[in-house]
């Protein structure tokens, strides 16, 4: 092997381990509203439209609300789907509206984004 060709590979395997990380397993219903795996509420936006495929929720929008990564494989679950956001991304989706994590909620339970601006809200 190309000794020189050892940092790309090891810089290459590093980014695909990244991405694995950051994608999320299916969503639960826990206290009667839809979490993550970690606990984190979820919420729909209102932007979004059923059933399209797609997230409104982009650029600056997704910082602050943080979409619920789905892996690049990722299959349908009973009301979970998925969708492909404009980077390319996969991202759950319930009932076709994609889901978000809120930037703001710091623990498992915390739901301080439902209702925020009259367009985000809580999957209950």
């Amino acid at each position: 092997m190309n000794i020189r060709l050892l940092p790309t590979l090891a810089l290459s395997i590093a980014a695909a381990f990244t991405t694995l990380a950051q994608a999320e397993p299916a969503a639960k219903m826990a206290g009667g509203m839809l979490v993550n795996t970690s606990g984190m509420t979820l919420y729909t936006f209102d932007k979004d439209a059923a059933g399209s495929g797609k997230s409104a929720c982009n650029g600056p929008c997704a910082t602050l609300w943080p979409p619920a990564v789905a892996a690049a494989d990722a299959k349908p679950e009973g009301d979970l789907t998925v969708v492909t956001r404009d980077d390319g991304a996969k991202q759950w989706a319930y009932k076709g509206k994609p889901v978000y994590t809120y930037s703001a909620d710091k623990k498992a339970g915390d739901m301080t984004g439902d209702n925020f601006k009259d367009v985000w809200h809580v999957v209950k």
